[in-house]
């Protein structure tokens, strides 16, 4: 289990390192005025949110997932209580994403009407 815990959390170093070294050439540039940095700062926050939203939503989905197909091989009676849950489940996790989807682009349209 432990084994298990540390290739995840290497994964996702991993993958923060690797998002860092994507957006290096943006925070690389030159700032044309005073409020182009704000404007490129909530492109990169938005970017981020929606990201991280996804990736969470996404383990989420799949551990209700195996977590379901465990509990119907356990009780095949159960099935339809565990589908509902189920299905249920599944679609709070992806309000959840669509929210932050919602944020993030509210962010951007308000921050681009302001700066550009």
């Amino acid at each position: 289990m432990e084994e298990n815990m540390t290739k995840k959390g290497k994964l996702i170093l991993t993958a923060l390192f690797f998002c860092l070294l994507l957006s290096s050439p943006a925070l690389a540039q030159t700032p044309a005025g005073g409020k182009a940095p704000l404007f490129q700062w909530s492109i990169i926050i938005g970017g981020a949110i929606i990201t991280f939203a996804s990736a969470a939503g996404a383990f989420c989905q799949a551990k209700a997932i195996s977590s379901a197909c465990e509990g119907i091989s356990r009780n095949p009676g159960a099935a339809p209580h565990i589908r509902f849950l189920l299905i249920f489940g599944l679609v709070l996790i992806e309000t959840l994403v669509i929210y932050a989807l919602l944020i993030s682009i509210i962010i951007l349209m308000v921050q681009w009407g302001k700066y550009i």
